[in-house]
């Protein structure tokens, strides 16, 4: 990638025409929008003991509210104070905000309490269900950056339709990745089960005959060689869950219980610190399909959960601390992304014994961290089993030992319960850490451009390609050049950066 004519960024592709993404389409109504502000309609002041029943009720009130012409229900707003909660507050329609009077000294603290619990959900119910049969995709080979490509049927489709791309899971890739032989303590391990799809979440910008354009690229590529299954059936079933098919397609989805217009803002979170296994019930704060703004949080397991469904999702200036180190053989999460479109911006996390940011399984990008930081002994690092389209823009990491470097795009082989390859077509750009590794997937590339910090080589894994390596590049923000050359630097001011 390099600056061309105009001053724009030109991207140089391999000979199948893969090159980096366009990741600019992370965050909030597809980025570059300002979050909204929901005027307050509900105010409360804590209460004596515990504040679940009062912020639920208020939060069910608002959310009877009709929606205005920008969904948006209203805002519950928090008064400066301290509130216990011993409960878990559920948001569950769309258009409703939660908000403090502040996240520093003198605004509002949550004190969770009582059992185990996480804080908020924040989430609709079910999830996308095919409509109409699927489209069968005929190109021979999609690049990882494509956002066209020719079905064999395109009739039953319109612009605008919300669509799902679904790359099937079959044994021939599974192979030529080499993740068909993992075994770990004399038992086989399962990488991607085969005859599963990996899901990429789209709308429909134009049709042409029998090609189609969507409106986000693909964060992965599709190469028919190995995407048939001998003897599976094509279709999918109307009205079911995403069904089976032969080969990549395409097919019309309806999520009626999806939310919208959520957020959380402008408050603290205290835990009580607690040590226990990832897998035993501890304090948390989120798990939610809703933009978090000015939160911060103190001494809680796996943090932040970006659920599967959430998309054009922004975390914006979320802090987490850890006053004590977790001393788990499995470490929790602080962020954890399993949805698309999902911007973290100019978030932190200090303290030690935790992954800061890990995206989970299959997830599709364009998922963006943006100018992250924080003193702990680890940074991003994909977890397991294939997500694609990542972008590590601007992070310092200056915590991060050789064991859990500040970047890891690898092949985990058998670690955990066998998560092989993590992530592919993944980018870290301009990235200070002290220790860097950054693995090339077979048939996939990922990048680590313009970063500073030793370079972390594991037996004979190929490296990804490191390019400028100790000498930072421009542009300084990868994201935020690509979001200001098509929408200008009001994009950049309305997201706060100019």
């Amino acid at each position: 990638m390099y600056f061309g004519p105009g001053h724009k960024l030109h991207y140089r592709t391999d000979e199948r025409g893969n090159r980096i993404m366009d990741f600019s389409y992370a965050g909030y109504r597809a980025g570059g929008v300002r979050l909204p502000d929901a005027p307050a309609v509900k105010t409360l002041v804590p209460l004596e003991g515990d504040n679940t029943a009062q912020i639920q009720a208020a939060i069910d009130e608002v959310s009877a509210r009709t929606p205005d012409a920008n969904g948006l229900r209203g805002a519950v707003a928090l008064k400066a104070g301290d509130y216990r909660v011993d409960g878990t507050v559920t948001i569950a329609a769309s258009g409703v905000v939660l908000r403090g009077g502040g996240s520093t000294d003198g605004g509002t603290v949550i004190h969770l309490a009582g059992e185990p619990h996480r804080f908020l959900e924040i989430r609709g119910a079910g999830a996308l269900r095919a409509v109409g049969n699927s489209a069968a995709i005929t190109d021979a080979y999609i690049p990882s950056v494509a956002n066209s490509f020719h079905v064999d049927d395109a009739s039953a489709f319109h612009v605008g339709d919300a669509v799902v791309v679904l790359r099937p899971v079959t044994e021939a890739w599974i192979h030529f990745m080499g993740k068909d032989m993992l075994v770990r303590d004399g038992k086989a391990q399962t990488w991607i089960k085969a005859g599963s799809f990996i899901h990429t979440d789209r709308a429909i910008r134009a049709i042409s005959g029998k090609l189609i354009t969507l409106d986000v690229a693909l964060s992965d590529s599709l190469d028919a060689k190995f995407l048939e299954a001998p003897g599976a059936a094509r279709g999918t079933t109307p009205g079911t869950t995403l069904g089976t098919t032969q080969g990549a397609s395409m097919v019309k989805y309806e999520f009626p219980g999806r939310i919208s217009q959520l957020g959380v803002e402008n408050l603290r979170v205290v835990a009580p610190f607690t040590d226990v296994a990832i897998a035993s019930p501890d304090f948390a704060v989120l798990r939610m399909d809703a933009w978090v703004k000015d939160v911060a949080i103190q001494e809680t397991q796996n943090g932040v959960v970006i659920g599967s469904g959430a998309k054009r999702v922004t975390s914006e200036r979320v802090r987490v601390v850890h006053g004590a180190p977790h001393s788990g053989a499995a470490a929790p999460a602080d962020f954890s992304i399993a949805g698309t479109q999902i911007l973290l911006d100019r978030c932190s996390v200090d303290g030690e014994g935790t992954w800061p940011v890990v995206t989970q399984a299959s997830v599709t990008g364009p998922d963006v961290v943006l100018n992250f930081s924080g003193n702990a002994h680890a940074g991003v690092s994909p977890h397991q089993r294939w997500a694609t389209g990542l972008l590590v823009d601007g992070a310092r990491l200056p915590g991060a030992v050789a064991r859990t470097p500040g970047i890891a795009f690898s092949n985990r082989k058998t670690t955990g319960s066998g998560h092989g390859w993590d992530v592919g077509w993944a980018v870290a750009w301009n990235v200070a850490s002290p220790h860097l590794l950054v693995q090339q997937p077979l048939g996939a590339m990922n990048w680590c451009i313009g970063c500073s910090g030793e370079r972390t080589k594991a037996g004979d894994i190929p490296e990804g390609i490191y390019d400028s390596p100790g000498r930072a590049v421009e542009p300084v923000s990868l994201y935020l050049e690509q979001l200001r050359e098509p929408l200008g630097d009001a994009a950049l001011v309305r997201i706060g950066y100019r």
